[in-house]
């Protein structure tokens, strides 16, 4: 027997006790079982072992409160579970026994991610930023001093971790970031934002990407990681920020906008002049739903993170619009609508 199988045959043995001390077996599941097949995806006993000790707890901790995390953008109790993960070993699942990880490799972290995701996609996220992005970067990365500093705590759940990298103008092409890290005697000072944090704002460890050689032959270079606690002074300097436009995206949503209303105005038309067409009249609500559902998804990706956020309109006008899929009629419906009148033409 491994450490890893002895460590996760204890947390395995106290999971059992601590549901049947909180009667978790009188509790409905949100999720009954999980209908894969292990044997085809080549798990261990000890992997399956663990997916049923995480799904056990998720569906008890986690999945009831699912819901109301999303609504209210917000966990209560995150920093409790996050406690019941680090008990549990999950937190650090592939970090050495000698920092207060488990041992496990990259697997055990899928199929823990798989199961948290089962009952919260959002908590499952934190989870991924925490354990990966944050703890096993610092495990894989950092000096021993930074090991034994802060794995520890990240690893029983005392403490939450994060990774900084976006910015408002840098996402995807992180090379861009703008965010600079001056040396100043035995300190540094950072000059610049971090935005699109998960975990940010409840961040006790975070691991930040700066600019240290604006100079560099390749901007990779020329980028250091730093470890930074909560509770490091911060100034706020706020400038004006460029609107990035996808011209191509833009010119697509007003080629379909065009398109829509001129076969709308063509319909409203023809119906004014009496000449009722049920296979036209289906197809336009149908293509112009469509179409503004497309259009409401081009805006999100146009503002990139700031369209996901409630602050901003297009998460309202991607519901706005979806419902017109929906309601009076689904697009399935009206597909079936305009598939049998064309059918009859043709019988």
């Amino acid at each position: 027997m491994n450490l890893l199988t002895y460590r996760f045959g204890l947390r395995i043995a106290a999971l059992s006790n601590f549901t049947r001390n909180s009667g978790v077996h009188n509790v409905r599941f949100l999720s009954k079982y999980y209908p894969i097949d292990e044997n085809i995806f080549g798990l261990t006993e000890q992997q399956k072992e663990l997916r049923t000790m995480v799904f056990n707890f998720a569906q008890k901790e986690l999945a009831p409160n699912a819901s109301e995390i999303d609504r209210k953008n917000q966990f209560d109790e995150l920093r409790e579970f996050w406690k019941h993960l680090g008990k549990l070993g999950l937190l650090g699942i592939t970090a050495k026994s000698e920092y207060g990880g488990s041992d496990g490799g990259y697997l055990d972290h899928i199929v823990i991610m798989e199961e948290l995701s089962r009952a919260s996609g959002g908590v499952a996220l934190s989870y991924g930023a925490h354990s990966n992005l944050c703890l096993n970067q610092i495990h894989r990365n950092g000096t021993e001093e930074q090991k034994l500093k802060y794995l520890p705590k990240l690893c029983s759940g005392e403490h939450i971790g994060a990774l900084a990298m976006s910015e408002t103008g840098s996402g995807s092409d992180v090379v861009s970031m703008k965010l600079k890290a001056e040396k100043k005697g035995d300190y540094y000072i950072m000059n610049g934002n971090k935005f699109w944090i998960t975990n940010g704002p409840d961040a006790d460890t975070l691991v930040v990407y700066a600019r240290t050689d604006p100079h560099a032959k390749k901007p990779q270079h020329g980028i250091t990681a730093f470890i930074v606690e909560k509770g490091v002074s911060t100034q706020k300097n706020l400038l004006k920020q460029s609107i990035h436009i996808f011209q191509g995206k833009l010119a697509d949503m007003y080629t379909s906008l065009s398109t829509c209303r001129s076969y709308l105005y063509t319909i409203a038309r023809a119906c004014d002049a009496g000449h009722v067409n049920g296979k036209d009249c289906a197809a336009v609500i149908l293509y112009c739903a469509e179409s503004a559902t497309k259009a409401a998804l081009d805006a999100i990706q146009i503002l990139g993170g700031n369209g996901y956020i409630n602050e901003y309109p297009t998460g309202r006008l991607l519901r706005d619009a979806k419902l017109y899929e929906i309601g009076a009629g689904t697009s399935e419906i009206r597909r079936m609508v305009i598939s049998r009148a064309i059918s009859k033409e043709y019988s």
